[in-house]
């Protein structure tokens, strides 16, 4: 069993049992969203801007975030990649708008946290809330692999 196969199969054995998938399918990224937001916002060390005024707490998430994703599957990393470089661009429009950088990745973590919670409802939907911010970066490439799986295209 590859790595993907053994997280894709992690994460889909605590998605068997959703109570509304299409609500569950638009919180993941919500959460994930939101959660960048909040360590886009966080301060950075002195050190980080001297290498780019681009690099921040949230921006090396995501790069992190996109070298896993190649360790783990080029093919889904390579569907992901416009996936994360939308998030950048939110991000950083966001910390140039008049909006609330913090309101606003506050306002879309809990959106996507009762989001969850709907898609889930039922016993044990806690639990798998909990599970779903463990395997936050996890929950995106699941739904890509579902999309890739219904047209056939390998991972």
């Amino acid at each position: 069993m590859t790595g993907i196969d053994h997280w894709l199969e992690r994460y889909e054995l605590g998605h068997a049992d959703l109570t509304n998938p299409v609500v569950y399918s638009a919180a993941v990224p919500m959460v994930v969203l939101g959660t960048v937001g909040l360590f886009w916002y966080l301060p950075v060390p002195a050190e980080f801007y001297e290498i780019s005024p681009l690099l921040n707490w949230g921006s090396a998430f995501l790069m992190a975030t996109a070298i896993y994703y190649f360790i783990i599957s080029l093919s889904l990393a390579i569907g992901m990649l416009p996936f994360l470089l939308g998030l950048s661009a939110l991000q950083l429009w966001l910390s140039q708008s008049p909006y609330p950088q913090l309101g606003v990745s506050v306002g879309l973590l809990v959106a996507g946290t009762v989001g969850l919670w709907l898609g889930r409802r039922g016993p044990g939907s806690m639990r798998g809330i909990l599970q779903d911010f463990q395997l936050l970066m996890i929950g995106p490439v699941w739904l890509l692999s579902v999309v890739y799986r219904r047209f056939g295209v390998p991972f």
